[in-house]
């Protein structure tokens, strides 16, 4: 397979993966399906990764996504 091709797919699985993560979040349902308001939530977390407590926010970000992963990973095989 040409290798553009393979980039391609490789680019919408993660764009599929990302879009699922917003449906997992229920941020579709808590915002009404609003875009804008979707959008501005994540530039404002891209603006709070470019300030001083980046690493921070990170590390607390990531133990609060994993642990729903970890949650609901339990839920299903209940």
């Amino acid at each position: 397979m040409r290798d553009w091709r393979v980039k391609r797919r490789e680019r919408t699985r993660q764009l599929i993966e990302l879009g699922g993560l917003i449906a997992k979040a229920e941020l579709i349902e808590l915002t009404g399906d609003d875009r804008a308001v979707i959008f501005g939530m994540l530039i404002e977390a891209a603006a709070k990764l470019q300030g001083d407590n980046r690493d921070q926010q990170l590390l607390l970000w990531r133990r609060r996504g994993a642990r729903v992963f970890k949650q609901n990973q339990l839920a299903e095989r209940s």
